[in-house]
């Protein structure tokens, strides 16, 4: 990794840390209490998501891991060949790989994520696996506004690639403004030139993982599995907040909980408080009922039309669509409109 890839890791590791206490301190001053979704990777969160994804009860995983895989020339072919893949949530980018083994002559694949170490050790083992493919990890928040770096090359093709329906825990307007965002940053490739044929360049695209609506009895199980890893996974936002922020939190003192909110249409996650009791952070107190819930994260839900509609007002149409025989999700291929 460069020298300036690493000082801007950190740097915005330092900006993270400033951004999580206003979020803490807001969201735990509300009624009701909340904290945003992204605080929960941390580098073990993210360890412990990685986890969740090999679970039995949750298939939106290993459901999209099959469309990628069965799938893999035709969204190969969409991306076009010489193409810049920019992957939003990358995590460990294992679905991505998939999608960079298929591609024809991939010219850089630039991963985004939150969690800086965690996405500096996921780019070593990428370069290993893929030691013609340039590899440029940013680390920032997907759902705010930025720009990508300098030094991803214009010229060729841009997709943007957001897997594993991450986007269903943002709400329709956080989901517009971040699908324009993508929109945004694919479309500043400029023109592709003519020599490298079949490029499939059309302004700019993103391929985008979706749940799709189904039966609880298939949706709850997938957020409170048997063996508690999406509960460690919940609850470890308390543990990292005390960590971080000098919290207080007796974290034996409260469980994970997941509600299927019709409304919404929208898996919740909440961590609930067994008991009335008190937590400071930052020298801030504050006070829980029995029974009182921090609402941690929520899944929507789509269908395709509800979905293409939203991808529109963010300037985009749909092209493609690929799911699974028993339409539990969908890979949806957007070109900017």
């Amino acid at each position: 990794m460069s020298s300036k890839a690493a000082a801007q890791i950190v740097e915005a590791m330092d900006s993270q840390t400033a951004a999580f206490k206003a979020d803490v301190i807001a969201g735990l001053s509300g009624e009701p209490k909340t904290l945003p979704s992204r605080w929960l990777y941390d580098d073990h969160g993210s360890e412990l998501f990685e986890q969740i994804t090999r679970l039995p009860e949750y298939y939106p995983t290993r459901t999209e891991t099959s469309i990628l895989t069965t799938r893999a020339s035709e969204l190969a072919d969409f991306c076009g060949s010489r193409a810049v893949v920019i992957e939003y949530g990358a995590g460990a980018s294992v679905k991505s790989q998939i999608l960079l083994e298929a591609l024809q002559k991939p010219r850089v694949f630039v991963p985004i994520d939150i969690a800086g170490d965690f996405l500096a050790a996921s780019a070593i083992r990428l370069r290993k696996r893929f030691p013609d493919l340039e590899v440029l990890p940013f680390a920032a928040d997907f759902t705010e506004e930025f720009d990508l770096p300098n030094d991803v090359p214009t010229g060729f093709p841009r997709t943007g690639f957001f897997a594993g329906s991450t986007i269903g825990n943002l709400d329709v307007s956080e989901a517009t403004r971040f699908l324009a965002r993508v929109r945004r940053h694919v479309s500043e490739a400029g023109p592709v030139p003519e020599r490298w044929p079949g490029s499939g360049y059309h302004g700019g695209r993103a391929l985008i993982g979706i749940d799709l609506k189904k039966s609880t009895a298939t949706l709850i199980p997938a957020y409170d599995d048997a063996a508690g890893v999406t509960a460690a996974f919940n609850l470890n936002l308390l543990t990292r907040i005390n960590r971080e922020l000098g919290g207080t939190f007796d974290t034996a003192r409260f469980v994970h909980e997941a509600r299927w909110n019709e409304d919404a249409s929208a898996i919740e996650m909440h961590i609930v408080s067994e008991a009335e009791q008190e937590a400071t952070v930052a020298g801030y107190t504050f006070s829980f009922d029995a029974g009182e819930s921090i609402h941690t994260e929520s899944s929507r839900k789509y269908d395709i039309d509800g979905f293409g509609r939203m991808a529109a007002a963010a300037g985009w149409r749909i092209a493609e669509t690929w799911t699974d025989d028993s339409d539990l999700f969908a890979i949806v291929g957007l070109e900017v409109g």
